[in-house]
């Protein structure tokens, strides 16, 4: 062999031996979740408590950074502009996604990859009993007579936007009713202001309890278990509207893939321990709610693809 021919093989030795050293020596510091939410919201317990355990499943300390502002830009800025080497994770929810759709965003749908989904909570199709309507069938039969009065949050959030993808993929008319709050917009549901309406089953449940709101369908892939005779869109032949208020962590897309695989497994372990499902449970969620990279992934993709689509529509977009 060559002198020439020895150099390089000792080259390409120090460059595999190199490449492990880093695979093995990850992580060598703490784990930093960027979130964009106040202290003691939604986000900000839903990661506080995934990292009770995640410390001893990583090997490192872990911390929650917030950085609020913007629909999640200063946290998408934040995390973008640090080393892509996976110490650092940023927590994501639909109002990231709508940022980045609306074309607000630092970063792009295509900037970052899916590591693991915290929570997911999908939204149920409900209406005031005193519609008559005992299926989506009905609702969209009757809407071509009169828009249907739908009720939700803020226009160009996530219930609006649910709410347009559905009208545009089933042909109902939906007249879209925002509301500064959802206790204003149930309380409005409830009394018949409103014939339908987007809930997540922990705003619906007394209501559906009670037998004042009757649950039509689910966006989502599959059924609930707190609600098994109530039938996915997919199953009602709409496909493809899938929105929840969903949680979960992702990364800059050019973090090493060993260094993601990592954070997924460890993630994923800290969230099947009994500490995190008490969490679930609490807030009515379930062991279902936790999923890994793949299904975290493409859900993120799929829910930014009909924001992306319905913004467009309603002439949102920047």
């Amino acid at each position: 062999m060559t002198i020439r021919k020895h150099v390089l093989a000792a080259c390409a030795a120090l460059s595999v031996a190199a490449g492990v050293a880093a695979a093995e020596d990850f992580p060598s510091q703490a784990i930093e979740v960027v979130t964009h939410a106040s202290a003691g919201g939604g986000t900000d317990t839903t990661a506080r408590t995934m990292l009770i355990r995640a410390r001893k499943e990583l090997g490192t300390d872990a911390f929650v950074q917030i950085k609020k502002g913007g629909g999640g830009t200063v946290a998408m800025s934040y995390a973008s502009n640090k080393p892509a080497d996976g110490h650092t994770v940023m927590a994501i929810t639909p109002t990231h996604l709508i940022t980045m759709a609306r074309g607000r965003a630092p970063i792009g749908i295509d900037d970052i990859k899916g590591v693991v989904r915290s929570t997911d909570d999908p939204i149920i199709i409900v209406v005031n009993k005193e519609t008559g309507f005992s299926s989506l069938d009905d609702l969209v039969a009757a809407s071509s007579q009169s828009p249907i009065k739908w009720g939700g949050t803020q226009a160009g959030g996530i219930d609006h936007i649910a709410a347009m993808t559905f009208a545009s993929k089933s042909g109902a008319k939906v007249a879209y009713v925002p509301f500064d709050g959802g206790g204003a917009m149930i309380t409005n549901l409830m009394g018949g202001n409103l014939q339908a309406a987007g809930l997540n089953y922990g705003e619906a449940v007394d209501g559906i309890d009670s037998g004042d709101f009757v649950p039509l369908a689910i966006m989502a892939k599959e059924r609930l278990a707190v609600l098994p005779d109530t039938p996915t869109l997919g199953e009602l032949g709409i496909d493809g509207v899938n929105f929840s208020t969903m949680r979960g962590v992702v990364v800059m897309a050019d973090t090493p893939q060993d260094r993601i695989d990592y954070l997924e497994k460890g993630l994923m372990s800290s969230m099947q321990h009994g500490t995190y499902q008490a969490y679930l449970s609490g807030i009515g969620l379930d062991a279902t709610s936790v999923t890994g990279a793949e299904v975290w992934d493409a859900q993120i993709r799929e829910m930014y693809d009909n924001i992306y689509t319905t913004l467009e529509e309603l002439g949102l977009r920047k």
